[in-house]
């Protein structure tokens, strides 16, 4: 269903290693990982999609208004999440010297095809 727009996803963020669609109860509806990705996405998605969950329900609770973006930098992985419904989000993981800016803009263009593909 998203394979192509997430392999286009992943190859067009510099450092781009794996991005994935699914929705907040850890259920995935695709996803694309470079052969070499020394991780398995699906179990970073299924644990994003606890934090996603928590970072709605602050916004909510501190009436901030809708939760757009999660980023997570770590040592090893650089995860960037965009909400694309009220339901679904995609994520892209990077390697920790990837051009998160680039990855940003990549996710904020690509979200609007995926919601119409989800609608």
């Amino acid at each position: 269903m998203f394979q192509e727009l997430l392999k286009d996803v992943v190859e067009s963020a510099d450092g781009g290693v794996a991005s994935l669609v699914m929705d907040l109860d850890g259920i995935t509806l695709d996803s694309y990982t470079k052969p070499d990705a020394a991780f398995d996405i699906m179990t970073v998605g299924i644990e994003l999609s606890v934090v996603i969950k928590a970072a709605k329900q602050a916004a909510t609770m501190l009436e901030t208004g809708e939760t757009s973006e999660v980023a997570i930098l770590a040592d090893k992985l650089v995860t960037l999440v965009r909400i694309i419904t009220e339901d679904y989000f995609v994520a892209l993981s990077l390697e920790p010297g990837g051009n998160v800016g680039k990855a940003r803009y990549v996710l904020r263009t690509r979200v609007p095809e995926m919601a119409a593909e989800l609608s």
